[in-house]
């Protein structure tokens, strides 16, 4: 439905209440720019909820999940941004261990 060609996780949280344009202004703060067709994830401090926002060119779209048990694993640490791979993200928004995810989905850790 909507293109994705790089996904990018911010290790900070962000306000859950906040709407597009301040989550817009957030993706230009942590990552410089909202480039098109990248989506750029948050999560709150708790990490049980996370949003997307999405540039596809034309607009910006802002998803948002919630689990309503146990968390994302969501990094605490390290720089203020990562990337991520398709089966990442696949992985991240299921709430399982995305960061063990290797090539070709292979779980490589334990």
């Amino acid at each position: 439905m909507i293109r994705i060609d790089a996904v990018w996780l911010a290790v900070a949280p962000l306000d859950m209440r906040a709407g597009t344009e301040s989550a817009l202004a957030r993706v230009v703060n942590v990552f410089g720019a909202a480039r098109p067709h990248h989506a750029y994830l948050f999560a709150n401090r708790r990490a049980n909820r996370m949003k997307v926002l999405v540039h596809d060119g034309i607009g910006i779209w802002l998803a948002a999940r919630r689990l309503n048990q146990g968390k994302f694993v969501w990094p605490r640490e390290g720089g203020p941004t990562l990337t991520l791979t398709r089966a990442q993200l696949d992985a991240l928004v299921l709430g399982l261990p995305w960061a063990r995810i290797g090539e070709a989905g292979v779980i490589t850790v334990l």
